[in-house]
């Protein structure tokens, strides 16, 4: 599904760079690239999904190196269900911007909770183990860059 939803903003990317700086665009053209929340909007946006993929993965080495820790494998659970809820969020919203709606308020929600469920969940790691700490670490830094990236949509996009 990450990749799946990593193609579709791709594509959505893309697209926008085509009308990017065309002046001379029909005005359809013009008005489905302001629709979808211009440059700044869709950098933050593609920021937000490659984060999270990221995130997705440094989580999945910490489960790795968490097999024998109980507590640690339980907050890696919670963490691994927030982060693909939180897809599921980003899902809804760009389904939305491909169809030409607009995008979700539940959708933005939703990414937001889940993303601040997992954010709670590795912040309750206490391991002693120096290779969880260090995965923990990781993954709390990459998903940090995630809201961070999220906050950006939140500033830079229309709706």
């Amino acid at each position: 599904m990450a990749r799946f939803v990593s193609f579709l903003l791709f594509g959505l990317l893309y697209v926008v760079s085509l009308f990017e700086g065309v002046n001379s665009a029909p005005i359809a053209e013009r008005a489905l690239f302001s629709a979808i929340g211009g440059v700044q909007c869709n950098a933050a946006r593609a920021k937000t999904v490659a984060g999270l993929t990221a995130t997705q993965l440094a989580v999945g080495k910490l489960a790795k190196a968490a097999s024998g820790d109980a507590a640690t494998t339980s907050a890696v659970t919670t963490a691994q269900t927030g982060l693909k809820s939180a897809q599921a969020g980003i899902g809804q919203i760009a389904l939305a911007l491909v169809t030409g709606q607009d995008p979700p308020a539940s959708g933005r929600q939703q990414v937001q909770d889940e993303l601040q469920s997992a954010q709670t969940a590795l912040n309750s790691i206490n391991s002693t183990d120096t290779s969880v700490t260090s995965a923990a670490q990781n993954a709390l830094s990459s998903l940090n860059t995630t809201i961070s990236a999220g906050g950006d949509v939140v500033s830079d996009c229309p709706s």
